[in-house]
């Protein structure tokens, strides 16, 4: 069962899930609402993560989740930027009832949010009142799984030291809003930012890889990127399987040559491109298949080497 909302303008219609988590309570979904004069609302001063579950292909009465503790553990730390003390425990405890009382039968994706919920106009992070809650909706891919075309965007990644890069921030998402309207708007599907220095930072809200000369390569915590679980991930495998990977800063110019390119994140997964800018890429795109396939394998709880990659929910009793 699934909560049907028409959000403003030409968007698609969303199926929310019909229960969410709200003032320390689980209730229906059209009852988790906010005061106009929230402060996070304001200012910007939420953080938030986002985590994908599927049925589980081998047992339709088991929902898996991806790294959930990791997930928790991310936007616990992100709380901190907001001077919120809120265990990693308390959120997983949290999504794993909000997943058995919704009871989900497709895809779907969790949006666990924590943010300033006290009424007030004077922006400050302390004395003030702090919340978590969450909802979720059904998902499918996100972006195209035949790849995407990019551009690189006019606007740039924020600094660490004017930002706290290392938290998942909702305020910062305004650049990633321009980018990706941008981008649209002049007719491609995806934007890539830059960061102040110049080089390749990420995309709107994913990270980015190319591939060159047999090489995995991909920008690193000091290119202002987010800490991305899915691009974690990636490294890891990549490095079991073998593949050559360096994380270092990468050059516009490297992206039109590259041999592929891929986006990753909780909502697109791995996702191609096919061009960036006026340049085409290679159709051929054995490596990015490879680890696309073995992602899939894993979230799927069909490797036995990840399974401590992959959270089972059990839908009965």
């Amino acid at each position: 069962m699934t909560s049907k909302f028409k959000s403003w303008g030409n968007f698609e219609m969303y199926s929310f899930l019909p229960i969410a988590f709200f003032k320390n309570e689980f209730v229906p979904f059209e009852e988790a609402r906010i005061s106009i004069a929230t402060h996070a609302l304001h200012y910007g001063t939420g953080a938030f993560g986002g985590l994908r579950g599927i049925p589980d292909p081998q047992n339709s009465k088991q929902i898996l989740l991806f790294r959930l503790d990791r997930h928790c553990q991310r936007l616990s730390q992100s709380a901190k930027f907001l001077h919120y003390d809120l265990p990693a425990k308390k959120i997983e405890e949290t999504i794993v009832t909000f997943v058995k009382k919704n009871q989900p039968n497709k895809s779907f994706y969790i949006r666990p949010f924590v943010y300033t919920s006290d009424l007030g106009i004077a922006p400050r992070l302390h004395n003030i009142e702090k919340d978590f809650f969450v909802y979720g909706l059904e998902l499918g891919d996100y972006l195209s799984a035949d790849g995407v075309n990019c551009r690189i965007s006019s606007w740039y990644r924020q600094e660490d030291r004017s930002f706290p890069l290392r938290g998942k921030i909702s305020a910062a998402y305004i650049t990633s809003s321009l980018a990706k309207t941008e981008a649209v708007e002049s007719g491609f599907d995806e934007a890539i930012l830059m960061n102040s220095q110049g080089k390749v930072c990420e995309a709107s809200g994913m990270n980015i890889f190319l591939v060159r000369n047999g090489q995995l390569i991909t920008p690193g915590f000091d290119q202002d990127i987010l800490e991305g679980i899915t691009r974690d991930s990636i490294v890891k495998i990549a490095k079991d399987l073998g593949i050559e990977t360096i994380e270092r800063s990468v050059d516009k110019s490297e992206l039109f040559i590259a041999d592929e390119v891929f986006l990753s994140g909780t909502a697109a997964k791995i996702t191609p491109v096919n061009r960036i800018e006026n340049y085409q890429l290679p159709e051929t795109r054995p490596l990015t298949e490879k680890l696309k396939e073995k992602l899939t394998a894993i979230t799927e709880n069909r490797d036995p080497n990840y399974q401590n990659w992959v959270y089972a929910i059990s839908l009965e009793g």
